[in-house]
C-alpha cells in the first residue's frame, strides 16, 4: 500500500509540474465561462497614447483601455512590448487586443480585425528649430527618423526609399538623433510630437503641413466577432456620452 501511495503521489507531482509548465491561457475566465481578465499589449513608448511614469502605465489608450474594461467587468492587463511585435502577438493569442495609436491600413486589416475608430491623428513633421525643410517635399534626399512598424515608417520608407529612414524603436531616441544632427527630422503622431516639443521648444519645431491623416483604432484577431462587438459597443457608448473626450482632454489640451 505504501508502495502504491508513493507511486500516486509521484505521478501526482508529476503532473503538476507538467500543469506549471504550460502557458497560461491569455484570457481568463470564471467558473461559468465569462471572461474576468483581458490582455492588452501596447509599446509604451508613445505619449500621450501611451508610456510609464515611475513604472506606472499611464496615458490616453491606457486609460481607455482600463474603462473599456470597467464597463465590460474585466480587469485588463498591460503587456509592453515593441510596437512592430504588436499585430503578432494578437495573432498568436498571446494577448487580446492591441491598444497603441495604432493607424487602421489595408495591408493591417490582413492580418487582423479593427474596431471602430475612436481617435483621429495626423503624422507630423518635426525639423530641428533653425531647419531650412517646410513641407514634405522638402524631405527629399533628407534623412528621416520614424518608430519602427508605425505609419510613419510604412509611409516615409514608401514615399523615399529605406536608404533615406532612420528606424528607432522608441521614437525619443529619434529625437535625440536629430538634435544631435544624425537626422534631419522626424515623423510621427502629432500629438506625440507636441507632447515632446513642447519639453525642448528651443531645438524643435512642428512643422504646419501634415505629413498624413490617419484614424486609430483597437486591433484583435481575426474572427474574434465576440470581442471586436464588445469593444465597438463600449467604443460606441463611450463616444457618445462624452467618456472617451474627456480622457483625451486631460493628456491633449
Amino acid at each position: 500500500m505504501k508502495k502504491f501511495l508513493s507511486l500516486v503521489l509521484s505521478i501526482v507531482m508529476i503532473l503538476g509540474l507538467v500543469a506549471c509548465g504550460q502557458k497560461a491561457a491569455t484570457t481568463t475566465a470564471s467558473a461559468d465561462g465569462t471572461a474576468t481578465k483581458l490582455v492588452m499589449c501596447t509599446n509604451a513608448e508613445f505619449p500621450p497614447y501611451e508610456y510609464k511614469d515611475g513604472g506606472k502605465f499611464m496615458g490616453i489608450d491606457v486609460e481607455c483601455a482600463k474603462l473599456i474594461g470597467e464597463k465590460l467587468g474585466v480587469e485588463v492587463e498591460i503587456l509592453d512590448i515593441a510596437f512592430d511585435s504588436l499585430i503578432p502577438t494578437v495573432m498568436s493569442g498571446k494577448a487580446d487586443f492591441a491598444m497603441a495609436g495604432m493607424t487602421v491600413t489595408e495591408d493591417r486589416k490582413e492580418s487582423v480585425d479593427f474596431t471602430h475608430t475612436y481617435q483621429k491623428a495626423v503624422q507630423a513633421i518635426v525639423v530641428p528649430i533653425d531647419s531650412t525643410i517646410s513641407s514634405a517635399n522638402s524631405l527629399e534626399g533628407k534623412k528621416i527618423g520614424v518608430q519602427t512598424g508605425t505609419t510613419g515608417d510604412i509611409y516615409c520608407s514608401g514615399d523615399f526609399g529605406d536608404a533615406a529612414i532612420e528606424r528607432y524603436s522608441k521614437i525619443i531616441d529619434g529625437f535625440q538623433a536629430m538634435k544631435s544632427g544624425k537626422i534631419d527630422a522626424v515623423v510621427v503622431d502629432d500629438q506625440v510630437a507636441s507632447a515632446i516639443v513642447e519639453q525642448d521648444s528651443t531645438a524643435f519645431k512642428i512643422l504646419e503641413t501634415a505629413y498624413a491623416e490617419e484614424e486609430y483604432a483597437i486591433a484583435v484577431k481575426k474572427g474574434n466577432t465576440d470581442l471586436l462587438n464588445k469593444l465597438n459597443s463600449v467604443i460606441d457608448e463611450i463616444k457618445s456620452n462624452g467618456e472617451l473626450q474627456a480622457i483625451v482632454s486631460k493628456y491633449i489640451k
